[in-house]
């Protein structure tokens, strides 16, 4: 049954699933923000017997509950109808005000002992222990695995909370149950709980957690109200040290692929990165990985022998097991991370005492159930792989109709920041602007009307929007993007390099206002990775004056993406036609509109890449 308390659900409740209709746009609006809609929701097919619901008529009981609670909550506490205050306390957490600022995790020992006294204030140190939890490390993949894990499981017909990070453009994309961003009612009512109690506890020298960790907690919050059936949790940094690391008893662990990343905080060598990942292993619980290079898997193993861990490397889904299904994620590099993930949840299935359940009369270990490949077919991950067709129609067309004829503006984003990502990422993208065309009706985007059939009469440029973070290295990241491509046999017409309108002092909801350009934006990092891709595909060491600001440069004009514009976002008198540094994001995206509605037969690919939050930030302003 409900129970109804100050008009919000409480941990008593029962699990609810949010549905949603399927014909709805993926951009389909909520209160704040957007949802992540994970297709089958709906209509899957339940096997567990002893699943806590199976009717819509639930939800209705729910919402009306909620509804009516909330009015009196309002009255009460105004905090708690007010999102964007949830905000606002967040953005205090937040101890360093760049990417950069960290202090290594060698001297956060302390950290795990920290989680643990909020957990216990928050009287979750031993309800933690009663989660199912499958806990997934890695440099590159994690994300997906986490995604493709929960989906199986999910229409496997269980309750699933999973915890990722980060969030392109909602906080509450972090926290999902059942596949949907937790309700902002939900978030609310979780939030100021937790938040009025460790401000209250906070004494003794104990001062409230930095931003990751109070989301962890809050997670575990969410995970044991909701009453998951299972809780995939992804890392946030490392492994060992980190804020999720908490979990003593997961009921399986795994390790995504290995690469150089986060250095300045992991280590300077393969083996070191290795050795925090494995941090997540604990003792007799089996785990599973991807093949890794020899010095990573060498320290991988040797954790695992140390505590009587059984690993087993997975290899690379073969397709031919999924009978024709597609995954819901692009990319060939996604049939690792399936890969990883189906064995994942067949490990958790059996040590749960499911997999006995549902597969009564025995399933091979070389067979993927069908339930699997639904869940495998519609995982979604938004900022990666993802395709999104903007509609572009002209300002003068009032009746909304869009017969007006325009060109074709297409987004390929992927949060790639990383070597590795970023080899996978120019795989994905020459494939997908290659020969794979009904790639582009993804249903992670959408078409303009009657845009099937046209495409033989458009001129194609691809064009990179770039932005990376000051503590990558952009000369390692950039030329492995255009090599990539280039032995694919696609080529960047322009690359436009953009400052991203995300800053590290603040955390946003979805339907904060878009900053307006600001006069005083510092462009000097935006003509640093002009010049390096410059000296790249063009040879040379073009003379910019990268200590320009907004009031420096100009705009291109719009023939600039059809032929050779000089000084286009350059200092006067520079001649720089492969790239152009742009002044903000916005002003960049309606630029690029404006060049499609100008030239009816010029189709647009720009891959979004080097930021996850530039990939948020996009995504944003195409919302809008």
């Amino acid at each position: 049954m409900l129970v109804y308390g100050k008009g919000f659900l409480k941990c008593e409740a029962p699990g609810v699933p949010f549905l949603y209709d399927k014909r709805k746009s993926f951009f389909t609006k909520t209160k704040r923000g957007f949802h992540s809609l994970p297709l089958g929701t709906v209509d899957r097919v339940y096997f567990n017997k002893n699943l806590r619901y199976s009717s819509n008529s639930i939800e209705v009981v729910e919402k009306a509950a909620i509804d009516m609670g909330s009015k009196e909550d309002k009255a009460d506490n105004p905090a708690l109808s007010s999102y964007d205050d949830a905000m606002e306390a967040l953005s205090t957490l937040i101890s360093r005000r760049n990417r950069g600022d960290r202090t290594p995790t060698r001297g956060n020992r302390d950290k795990l002992e920290q989680v643990i006294t909020y957990l216990k204030i928050l009287g979750l140190e031993d309800k933690i222990k009663e989660l199912k939890v499958i806990h997934v490390a890695g440099t590159k993949g994690k994300g997906s695995t986490c995604v493709f894990s929960e989906a199986i499981l999910r229409n496997c017909g269980f309750r699933t909370g999973m915890f990722t990070s980060p969030h392109l453009i909602d906080v509450r994309e972090r926290f999902r149950i059942d596949g949907l961003d937790i309700s902002e009612e939900k978030f609310l009512q979780y939030f100021w709980e937790c938040w009025k109690l460790l401000k209250e506890k906070a004494v003794d020298g104990l001062t409230m957690p930095p931003l990751f960790q109070f989301l962890t907690v809050l997670a575990f919050k969410i995970f044991v109200c909701e009453k998951v059936d299972v809780a995939v949790i992804e890392v946030g940094l490392g492994g060992k040290l980190d804020s999720t690391n908490v979990i003593q008893k997961p009921v399986v662990c795994g390790i995504a692929s290995l690469g150089m990343d986060h250095m300045d905080i992991l280590g300077n060598t393969l083996a070191d990165i290795a050795f925090h990942k494995a941090g997540i292993f604990k003792p007799q619980i089996p785990a599973f990985t991807v093949p890794q290079l020899s010095e990573a898997m060498e320290v991988l193993q040797k954790t695992a022998n140390n505590l009587e861990v059984p690993l087993e490397v997975v290899p690379p889904l073969d397709l031919k097991k999924l009978d024709g299904v597609a995954l819901g994620l692009s990319g060939d590099h996604q049939l690792v991370n399936a890969g990883l993930a189906v064995s994942l949840s067949r490990c958790w299935l059996q040590k749960t005492g499911n997999w006995e359940k549902m597969f009564p009369n025995g399933s091979k270990e070389t067979e993927i159930p069908v339930a699997f490949c639904r869940g495998l077919a519609t995982a979604r991950l938004h900022g990666r792989a993802q395709v999104v067709h903007d509609v572009v129609s002209d300002p003068q067309d009032s009746s909304g109709s869009m017969e007006t004829p325009c060109g074709d503006l297409i987004f390929y984003l992927d949060g790639a920041h990383s070597p590795e990502s970023m080899e996978a990422c120019g795989r994905w993208f020459s494939s997908a602007v290659g020969g794979n065309k009904s790639l582009s009706t993804a249903v992670n985007g959408y078409r303009r009307h009657g845009e099937y059939g046209r495409d033989f009469n458009r001129v194609s440029k691809q064009i990179l929007l770039f932005n990376c973070m000051e503590v990558r290295d952009p000369q390692v990241l950039l030329p492995k993007l255009v090599t990539t491509c280039a032995s694919s046999g696609t080529h960047f017409s322009k690359a436009l390099f953009v400052p991203s309108m995300s800053t590290y002092n603040k955390v946003i909801s979805g339907a904060s206002a878009i900053p307006s350009d600001t006069r005083r934006k510092d462009l000097t990092w935006q003509f640093r990775l002009q010049r390096l891709w410059e000296k790249s595909i063009q040879g040379t060491d073009a003379a910019l004056d990268h200590t320009l600001k907004l009031d420096g440069i100009t705009v291109p004009p719009h023939d600039f993406l059809c032929g050779d514009a000089p000084q286009c976002g350059g200092a006067a008198g520079t001649q720089v036609t492969s790239s152009a540094v742009m002044p903000s994001l916005p002003l960049t995206i309606n630029w690029l509109r404006d060049c499609v509605r100008r030239n009816p037969s010029l189709k647009l690919e720009v891959l979004v890449t080097g930021s996850l939050h530039l990939v948020g930030d996009v995504l944003r302003l195409l919302k809008r």
